[in-house]
């Protein structure tokens, strides 16, 4: 049964784990605390895995943020969001005792989005992240300090939803604001594939975590 804590505002899942890292994972439209779980565990065997269900209802549909249309981001709405989010992981480790210094997002096209907000609007929250299928949430002036944090993003370059451009305007900024990323381009649309997810956990066996 998926929890909802009174001091936790997202009706969420935390599966604790034997790694002091833990994966925010971070559904897409329409999606719930349930999808990521597998993928999560596959990424990170031993990690402990914290899905939250988004809060904003689409068409009846779970979402981290409105949209005004695809691909238009109500930046209002976005912004309180990302904010939330962030209380959200800082109460969790609270209550689940874990470490709040190495937590990795890991997002699929609108979780992605919102992970990508999470790391430009507050760097400390975040240690890393794995970006499926993101675009642009906003452009912060001035840029955050990300020093290091190692990020990894996939695309598709025949994906109809997110433009190459805008996957690589993301990259541009987390590179300006120290990040360490690493872009996967596969072949295919918006779908998230096999060979994104062997890459990803191949890069996140590998990446260097910095405590934030």
């Amino acid at each position: 049964m998926a929890t909802q804590a009174h001091d936790l505002v997202f009706t969420h899942r935390f599966v604790s784990g034997s790694d002091p890292t833990t994966l925010l994972l971070l559904h897409g439209t329409g999606g719930n605390e349930d999808d990521l779980l597998p993928l999560g565990r596959e990424l990170a065997p031993n990690a402990a895995l914290l899905s939250p269900r988004g809060r904003v209802l689409e068409r009846g549909m779970p979402r981290f943020f409105r949209r005004l249309a695809e691909g238009v981001f109500d930046q209002q709405d976005l912004a309180l969001r990302t904010d939330e989010l962030a209380g959200f992981v800082a109460a969790a480790a609270s209550q689940y005792k874990f470490d709040a210094g190495r937590v990795i997002a890991v997002g699929y096209s609108n979780g992605a989005n919102i992970a990508a907000s999470v790391l430009l609007k507050h760097p400390r929250v975040l240690s890393g992240a794995v970006l499926f299928h993101p675009m642009v949430p906003f452009e912060p002036a001035p840029l955050p300090s990300l020093p290091g944090t190692p990020v990894f993003m996939s695309a598709g370059t025949a994906d109809a939803m997110v433009p190459r451009p805008l996957t690589e305007r993301l990259a541009e900024l987390l590179r300006a604001s120290g990040g360490r990323v690493t872009v996967h381009w596969e072949n295919g649309g918006h779908e998230l594939s096999r060979s994104e997810v062997d890459a990803a956990r191949a890069w996140l066996s590998l990446a260097s975590i910095p405590n934030t």
